[in-house]
């Protein structure tokens, strides 16, 4: 049997941020591989106009949880998460890893990341019970570093001295100094979540506590079906963007490494880690890198063209023009692509819309996009290295069984095939595109590809027409061609009535 799945069977588990992506994989993994689980509680506020029930049943209405109350319907019950609970019971009764999923960040940085991670440290210090916090950071919090170990690295400022001065100082003053507190990270998110870091390092010595740093989170691998995905955070956006022809062009660096690592992964290394951290009690920290470059690399320029093969077979319903993608980390010519392949169709487009009475939206919708695609224009340009030897060192701690069910050995992973089932779980999961109507969609996309060649080549006859009325060499030039054309022709007519 399984020693981690039997670790958890009786246990309480509290988890933050249960409503996001990585949560909703990691109740799955926890429901489906420990049916004799307890209880999971989840930290959830009201949201968009939904309470707290909503939520919560939206989650368990999710295709991966339908899906294992269909598998697992003997052991599971639609009670088997608490929508509500005193907090006093919750202290009293949880006896298992606390896995902290803080969400991405919106504003207020270091509220979201900072204080609110040192006040689940005060919650779980009063829990007599509580035999491990899973703290859940990431790879790049250190990104001002080439190489990165498995450490806590310290900042210039304390966390406390930044949280103490959030009391008394104005929002414009923080405004003011954020850029010299972040140094060379690329945003506060990425400092807060280092900040973070330090504040769980510093937690109560009788604190059984560890650290996950997972790159850029995509898509499951294989659980609990392979290519699923329901938020469009990280490279799901942009996939869709360039499936749908609206981003055509990246600032970035082709020959980096995209540092992907699917979402299965990392819950199966969180879940693998708490067992350690509670079974075991290691005296330090642990930091354990969950990343996919150092051990099984992909560069960007190869998962570019597999996304295309894919759309090529696969392609989006209604995309606004044929897809395409490409990539270069020169800053002028990342200026010239965006003027001649984003913001200059889209201000054509609206000028269509409106005089076909309709409302322009394009020009905004397209700066909403470039705005959110520069969010990852540092990540795209950059390439680290990072030390797994904790993770490498978990991994020799499991039983062949847990091998099996909680895997987070990354080197087996085929890139071209998980990038393919990525884009699709995207059309199926998260744009809800049945793939029955696959044959229609590829009949618009070819309507659409000829609409781009036609006009491609009524742009390009009348930029020459310009040219030639303008220019004595383009004329000469014109008519070389044509001289040309005319005689090779009658060659070849004469060369056909020989050989009859």
């Amino acid at each position: 049997m399984s020693m981690i799945s039997a670790f958890y069977s009786g246990k309480s588990i509290l988890v933050t941020g249960g409503t996001g992506f990585m949560g909703k994989v990691l109740m799955e993994k926890l429901l489906r591989t420990s049916p004799d689980l307890k209880i999971i509680y989840i930290l959830v506020r009201p949201k968009a106009g939904q309470t707290l029930q909503q939520r919560v049943f939206h989650i368990l209405n999710s295709k991966h949880i339908v899906k294992l109350y269909t598998v697992r319907s003997d052991c599971m019950n639609r009670n088997s998460l608490s929508v509500r609970g005193n907090f006093l019971d919750i202290q009293r009764d949880l006896s298992c890893p606390l896995c902290q999923h803080t969400g991405r960040i919106r504003e207020k940085a270091i509220q979201l990341n900072v204080v609110a991670t040192q006040q689940l440290l005060t919650m779980a210090s009063q829990m007599e019970k509580l035999e491990a916090f899973i703290h859940m950071s990431t790879a790049f919090s250190n990104c001002n570093l080439k190489h990165i170990d498995e450490v806590v690295y310290s900042c210039p400022v304390e966390p406390n001295q930044i949280i103490d001065s959030l009391e008394w100082l104005d929002d414009s003053i923080i405004e003011d100094i954020t850029p010299k507190l972040i140094g060379d990270r690329p945003n506060t998110y990425i400092y807060t979540k280092a900040l973070a870091e330090i504040l769980v390092k510093q937690a109560s010595g009788n604190l059984n506590r560890a650290i996950i740093r997972p790159s850029i989170v995509g898509a499951t691998w294989q659980e609990p079906f392979p290519g699923w995905v329901d938020n469009l955070n990280g490279p799901s956006g942009i996939i869709i963007s360039i499936g749908k022809g609206l981003i055509r062009f990246l600032k970035g660096t082709p020959l980096a490494i995209a540092d992907i690592i699917p979402v299965d992964t990392v819950i199966n290394l969180t879940l693998a880690a708490g067992w350690y951290t509670a079974v075991h009690r290691p005296k330090n920290t642990l930091i354990y890198h969950c990343t996919s470059g150092t051990i099984n690399p992909c560069q960007w320029r190869e998962m570019g063209f597999t996304i295309m093969e894919t759309f090529n077979k696969v392609p989006l319903e209604r995309p606004f023009r044929v897809p395409a993608i490409g990539m270069a980390s020169n800053r002028l010519t990342n200026k010239y692509w965006d003027a001649v392949a984003h913001r200059g169709p889209a201000m054509i487009f609206d000028v269509y819309l409106r005089l076909t009475g309709r409302k322009p939206m394009m020009t905004k919708l397209m700066n909403r996009l470039l705005k959110t695609t520069s969010m990852m224009e540092y990540f795209i340009s950059h390439t680290w290295e990072w030390s797994t030897y904790n993770t490498e060192v978990l991994m020799l701690e499991l039983s062949p069984e847990d091998h099996k069910i909680f895997n987070f050995d990354i080197r087996p992973l085929n890139w071209m095939e998980y990038i393919e089932n990525y884009v699709l779980g995207i059309k199926m999961y998260l744009l809800k595109e049945d793939m029955a109507r696959v044959p229609e969609a590829k009949k618009q996309f070819r309507r659409i590809r000829n609409i781009h060649y036609l006009m491609n080549t009524i742009l390009f006859l009348i930029a020459w027409r310009l040219l030639i009325a303008r220019s004595q060499i383009a004329r000469n030039v014109w008519f070389f061609l044509v001289h040309f054309c005319y005689k090779f022709l009658s060659y070849f007519r004469a060369s056909i009535t020989l050989k009859a």
